[in-house]
């Protein structure tokens, strides 16, 4: 996805101890930026887009969201959303698409901006905001 013009870089991660167990999300653009919370139960799934979820509706201006969820980045590159909207929110199978409750405020406020990109980077490969995120999440997990 290209990013849109003055874009800035917003970092999401979740983390769950256990799934489901307590889950964790945060977004972070630097050290000093950031927002993090917690959900109990949850699942690791659900933590990634609540983190997408909070720095898309919490920061203003053109974004690209950088997650090392491929389910969430996969779901705007590949438009996965567009189907869920022609089925009716049910997904290839036909089945009721998981995190629905997430996933619809999501894709609606990535729609409506108009301003969001995502970009796909690997957990735990030395990305220093990466790391810092997964940190974040991990501690709003365990509370």
């Amino acid at each position: 996805m290209a990013a849109p013009d003055g874009a800035v870089r917003v970092y999401t991660d979740g983390a769950c101890s256990g799934n489901p167990g307590p889950g964790g999300w945060a977004w972070a653009i630097d050290e000093r930026t950031f927002a993090s919370g917690a959900e109990a139960p949850s699942t690791n799934q659900r933590m990634e887009i609540r983190a997408a979820l909070e720095a898309v509706t919490a920061l203003q201006g053109p974004l690209v969201v950088v997650s090392d969820s491929t389910y969430v980045v996969n779901c705007f590159r590949d438009r996965w959303w567009a189907g869920w909207l022609q089925r009716g929110w049910t997904n290839s199978q036909r089945k009721p698409v998981a995190n629905r409750d997430l996933w619809e405020p999501l894709v609606h406020a990535v729609n409506e901006r108009g301003d969001v990109a995502f970009h796909w980077v690997k957990g735990h490969s030395g990305d220093q905001m990466n790391d810092l995120v997964d940190r974040l999440a991990v501690a709003a997990a365990a509370g």
